[in-house]
């Protein structure tokens, strides 16, 4: 219909006799004219004219190279319509494809390839011929020679014949490695307050080494590690450099250096808490990382009842090697739980080691004071630490895993300088997800946790490196750590009974997780938690359970999370209700 020069269209028809859903699909996403909903009659007739070659791609596609395509305009062929003689009212398009018989792959070859080259399972004779499965194998082809320092091997020739009367495509490539080549110059760009040494340094481009592509990944992994760079790009050069070499330009844009942040949060359990934090992420024109924060709990709970931690950490990438970051803390910290009150100080000099996107290591040098008072007794102690910590990371998405694990080891050897003995601490946390129905709406989540004091008793030991259970972390439903032992102790008076954590934990939390609609969705839970006094836990320790119920909600920045849980062991069970709030799934 033409409305002040507007065409519109009566009807856009596909007819597709005997075609599958999976074909019909690709021809209407293929297809322009069926997603037009107005224009003029010139961009119908372009539309139908230009659908003619996507149409026979969306064809070939699905391995159909016997199909006839016939897309009219008002009863008129849209090929045989002059492009600058368009009718000026367009009432009905219709697109008639007969696909024809499915071709399979008759003769399917390709060479030459490195021994290391996987060829796609469905480049093979007898296979549905999908134009997909060709061009997969020439990319696994010519990927395998980049792998190999082959970095401008291409296709030299392809023969490709269709077979119509044995419905088979018969398919034949040729692959040109070309030379090896090595590593050429690299031309740096963009920085302007980082030193592009510097930057250098931080990428560690192989100059002079075999080319290979995962090695510019890896460069451009480590330069946006650091949290300094907007964007980084490394640009191929088209021509083979001086002595077989690839030379590169790499562009950077720098993020602005400072960023200032605060929270605020209202709790039932903690009362107000405030946080702020300032960072800098070029300290020295290196992409050093200097951050100062704060965080205060318990604001209105007097003075005394204040909970707070002021810190500042200080890294530097690219120390002794491009994947080894050097790091440097301080905290000051005051803790005032039921069962302790703590003031400590601990400063840290460690490294951190990239091993591989998913793998990191950290150790540290450290160095702890601290004041802890009890119902008991008050203690002074100083502690030299060994912090380690392994980190395997295999999720998905950490704030909304679907697949995947996640495994964390920290172990933490202390000698006592003063007021304390020498021992150990351990703590391993693991977590697994699987998910499975329609879109993977389903998804199973598990987590274990097991921690061990070694050396130090429970009277010996500091406060905090000893393990309690309770609350979001580890048993939900049960308040926060409300598990703890009870002991006889005399610390110079006589004996008494002595409240503290365990010399050991475990626990394990876990999750079904089903999404209503796309934002929306459902949790069901149970938690369980074992403090022992011993290194080892036995099972005659005592334990907890909480189980509950929560809603996800999804956001731009990640579910926000909402869990409701009652007790499941002990006198209270389900006779009193805990809710969390947050964002990210729990675990």
């Amino acid at each position: 219909m033409l409305a002040g020069g507007i065409a519109r269209a009566q009807n856009v028809e596909l007819i597709t006799p005997d075609a599958s859903d999976d074909l019909r699909r690709a021809l209407r996403s293929a297809s322009v004219s069926l997603g037009r909903d107005g224009g003029d009659a010139q961009d119908f007739v372009a539309a139908a004219r230009a659908d003619y070659r996507r149409l026979l791609t969306a064809l070939y596609s699905e391995g159909h190279y016997g199909g006839t395509i016939s897309i009219t305009i008002d009863g008129r062929e849209a090929a045989s319509i002059p492009p600058l003689e368009a009718p000026s009212r367009v009432s009905e398009v219709r697109i008639i494809v007969d696909p024809g018989p499915r071709y399979r792959f008759g003769r399917a070859e390709i060479g030459p390839v490195t021994s290391a080259t996987l060829l796609p399972e469905a480049f093979a004779p007898g296979r549905i011929a999908r134009t997909d499965a060709v061009r997969g194998a020439a990319r696994a082809a010519i990927d395998g020679w980049r792998n190999e320092g082959h970095a401008r091997a291409d296709v030299a020739r392809q023969d490709v014949a269709a077979i119509h009367p044995e419905t088979q495509l018969d398919v034949a490539i040729e692959i040109d490695p070309g030379p090896r080549l090595t590593f050429g110059e690299l031309v740096i760009e963009g920085n302007e307050d980082v030193r592009t040494e510097r930057v250098r340094e931080i990428a560690g481009y192989p100059q002079d080494r075999v080319f290979s592509p995962a090695e510019i990944e890896a460069a451009t992994r480590r330069l946006q590690r650091t949290g300094t760079f907007d964007s980084v790009a490394f640009i191929e050069s088209e021509d083979i450099g001086p002595g077989d070499t690839v030379p590169f330009r790499l562009l950077v844009d720098e993020r602005l250096p400072r960023r200032i942040g605060a929270g605020l949060e209202l709790s039932s359990v903690d009362g107000l808490n405030v946080s702020a934090y300032w960072l800098h992420r070029n300290l020295l024109g290196g992409a050093e990382r200097f951050r100062i924060e704060g965080e205060a709990s318990n604001v209105d709970a007097g003075a005394d009842g204040i909970d707070y931690r002021i810190g500042a950490t200080f890294a530097r990438p690219a120390t002794f090697k491009p994947d080894i970051d050097l790091e440097t803390s301080a905290t000051l910290s005051q803790i005032n739980e039921d069962l302790y009150f703590l003031r400590q100080l601990d400063a840290r000099l460690g490294l951190v080691q990239y091993i591989r996107d998913d793998l990191t290591y950290r150790a540290a040098l450290g160095g702890l004071i601290a004041r802890e008072e009890t119902e008991d007794r008050t203690r002074d102690y100083a502690l030299l630490t060994l912090p380690l910590e392994a980190t395997l990371e295999q999720r998905d998405d950490p704030l909304d895993a679907k697949q995947g694990f996640f495994v964390n080891l920290e172990i933490t050897p202390f000698a006592g300088i003063t007021g304390l003995e020498s021992g150990a601490r351990i703590l391993a946390d693991g977590r697994a997800y699987l998910s499975f129905g329609a879109e993977d709406r389903v998804t199973l989540a598990a987590r274990a946790q097991a921690g061990s004091v070694l050396g130090a008793g429970l009277t010996t030991a500091p406060a905090d490196f000893l393990f309690y259970s309770g609350g979001g972390g580890t048993v939900r439903g049960q308040p926060y750590q409300s598990l703890s032992l009870t002991t006889q102790a005399n610390f110079g008076d006589g004996p008494v009974e002595f409240e503290s954590g365990g010399a050991s934990f475990l626990g394990a939390q876990l999750e079904a997780r089903v999404g209503v609609t796309d934002t929306i969705g459902v949790v069901g839970f149970y938690d369980i938690g074992l403090v022992g006094p011993e290194a080892l836990p036995s099972t005659d320790d005592p334990l907890h359970a909480g189980a509950g119920i929560g809603l996800r909600y999804g956001s731009p920045i990640g579910p926000i999370r909402l869990d409701l849980a009652t007790p499941a062991t002990g006198d209270k069970a389900g006779e009193r209700l805990e809710f969390y709030i947050g964002i990210g799934q729990a675990f």
